[in-house]
């Protein structure tokens, strides 16, 4: 099965072709910040960016399956997006490497000709270890958070940042491909 992915991650496309699936990439044009996280869990708004981005994209090739996502992380309740800069990246790695987090992934399936609609979300709990003053600064100096969800990847940053994880690992990357798998075995090629 061939399908559309609605999102210019690297890490997600190297996610998928590590599971050696057969996708195009064609990045979804909505505009993220139109959707408040006001009054909205962390769930529901991946939810409803993943399956926005995905329609977005199927709109312009509606006989193709696209497969949206989003990821944030959760701390305490509170949406932690992409820092804005290298202030607000140390800001975020000091709040969410004091306690555990939660990284949340929306996933959606679109298909329009047989009026496919399948979204569902993973989350996964990070237990941080204490970093050092001098591993934070050398964290935000190095610019590995630059365009990532909570500031940090952990494929760039493992067992330094990060004790143990209780979920999927492929989650903190950016798409939990145990959810992918079961959602693109649901539905019909």
């Amino acid at each position: 099965m061939s399908f559309i992915l609605a999102s210019a991650s690297p890490r997600r496309k190297e996610l998928l072709h590590e599971a050696g699936l057969d996708f195009k990439t064609i990045v979804s044009d909505i505009d993220e910040s139109q959707f408040s996280t006001k009054g909205v869990t962390s769930v529901r708004h991946t939810m409803i960016l993943s399956l926005e981005k995905a329609k977005n994209v199927a709109k312009k090739h509606p006989d193709q399956l696209v497969m949206g996502a989003d990821t944030v992380v959760d701390h305490d309740g509170m949406i932690i997006g992409k820092p804005e800069d290298a202030e607000h990246a140390e800001q975020i790695t000091r709040m969410l490497f004091s306690q555990p987090h939660k990284v949340i992934t929306g996933v959606a399936l679109v298909r329009i000709t047989d009026n496919t609609e399948i979204v569902e979300s993973a989350t996964t709990v990070v237990y941080p270890k204490k970093l050092t003053e001098e591993q934070i600064l050398d964290h935000i100096k190095n610019g590995n958070w630059k365009g990532k969800a909570g500031a940090y990847g952990i494929q760039d940053t493992g067992d330094e940042f990060v004790e143990r994880i209780e979920g999927s690992f492929t989650n903190v990357i950016g798409l939990p491909m145990e959810l992918v798998k079961q959602m693109l075995d649901s539905v019909d090629g």
